[in-house]
């Protein structure tokens, strides 16, 4: 089958070879345009969550091609490769899906999918992982390679239930010794990386709030539960309760995004419901979450005389740094790019399924600068108009590939 990776026109890579080890600077070079061709086929190729498998399979030809001997998930829409021998493994997480948005951009690899984009820049981790998976291959026929690293291309980032348990399910932290990922970041110019140990994602919930009770005319409130007086106070009140009830340092924030009841001006409903989002940074108080949110909703709602039906939905934990793994990727980034190409990352109150792998083993996500230094143009993530930099590919695999080799010779996981 012929490969996807052929060099487009008006390619740019960043051709500043920087420290790789052994000869993988001239791979790099060599190879990076068509790391940039295979991300460009990805973009015009999108695939959404939990349908993810072609791109799979092109990520398994991929590997084939280079030697390696990749598996897919068992629904056939995720990928687990392991390169080298030992019993102790460094495993790197990419996500396969994209979003359900049409692309707006009028450039050469705008998706060809109506309504599907890669939004969020998962072509670009995918490709960032492939070429780790590709440089790694060479260093092993090098015999070069001290250890055995594991890439794990996982479906279904984007959704609730999300494609990580089922990754995890199916081993991919089998052996597994410590985790890395990385998130494009359009708010960081190529050439950038940011690190930052503890809370770096929250976690994300959703929280739906149905509401019924004796409707009737708006000249008589008094004769109903008035529900939209009910959801009123369920909108301002239970955030602020929930801001009381919480320990501030968990950094919580529950947030409306729907709320709907009645038609009429004159009629008071029998019904409305609110959903909204739960978004926290600390795990205990996660954990905590849904039993205190449901309580503070029905205490507010039993003063109206509605009744109230809560669903909360577990989405993500908080993604939460471990210190040594954060540590050693920061160092790893230093010596790819340069000590003063390494910033410190914000907290993001986004939602990331990476965080399922750390509640089970150490590790780290960084975030990729992707953004075109020098210019106020920022694509930021989940719009219709977003791109990247493509020079952050480079960046990219050549931070993972230190961090590889960095994770490998520490013995502190």
């Amino acid at each position: 089958m012929t490969s996807v990776l052929t060099v487009p026109e008006g390619t740019t890579v960043r051709d500043q070879p920087g420290p790789l080890p052994g000869q993988l600077d001239r791979w790099l070079v060599a190879r990076g345009a068509d790391l940039v061709a295979f991300r460009r086929h990805l973009h015009a190729h999108p695939e959404p969550s939990h349908h993810e498998f072609e791109t799979a399979a092109l990520v398994v030809r991929e590997l084939t091609a280079a030697g390696l001997k990749p598996e897919l998930l068992p629904k056939g829409n995720g990928v687990i490769c392991d390169i080298g021998a030992g019993d102790r493994v460094i495993a790197f997480r990419a996500d396969l899906d994209a979003l359900p948005l049409p692309d707006t951009k009028d450039v050469p690899y705008r998706s060809t999918v109506d309504n599907v984009t890669h939004a969020c820049g998962h072509d670009v981790h995918t490709t960032v992982l492939l070429g780790l998976g590709l440089a790694l291959a060479e260093l092993e026929r090098e015999g070069a390679l001290p250890g055995r690293v594991r890439l794990i291309f996982q479906p279904a980032e984007e959704s609730i239930p999300s494609g990580a348990p089922e990754a995890i399910a199916a081993g991919a932290l089998d052996d597994v010794a410590a985790i890395y990922a990385l998130h494009c970041y359009p708010q960081l110019p190529a050439g950038l990386i940011g690190v930052r140990s503890g809370p770096f994602t929250a976690a994300a919930d959703m929280v739906e709030v149905t509401l019924t009770g004796a409707g009737g005319h708006t000249a008589r409130p008094h004769l109903t539960a008035d529900l939209v007086h009910a959801l009123g106070r369920v909108i301002v009140d239970v955030p602020a309760l929930l801001d009381r009830r919480m320990d501030p340092r968990a950094g919580v924030s529950m947030v409306w995004g729907a709320v709907h009841a009645g038609e009429a001006a004159n009629a008071i409903p029998g019904t409305g419901y609110a959903r909204g989002t739960v978004r926290i940074l600390n795990r205990e108080a996660w954990r905590a979450a849904p039993d205190l949110v449901t309580r503070l909703i029905r205490d507010v709602v039993a003063a109206t005389g509605a009744e109230a039906e809560v669903t909360y939905t577990r989405g993500v934990p908080p993604v939460i740094n471990d210190r040594m793994a954060t540590a050693v990727v920061a160092g790893a980034a230093g010596a790819a790019l340069g000590a003063d190409h390494v910033v410190e990352a914000e907290i993001s109150m986004g939602g990331e399924d990476f965080s399922f792998y750390l509640e089970q083993v150490p590790g780290a996500m960084i975030r990729l600068g992707t953004g075109t230094p020098g210019s106020d143009i920022r694509h930021d993530l989940h719009r219709s108009d977003f791109d990247v930099d493509e020079r952050c590919i480079g960046d990219g695999v050549r931070v993972m590939v230190h961090t590889a080799l960095a994770a490998l010779a520490t013995g502190s996981f």
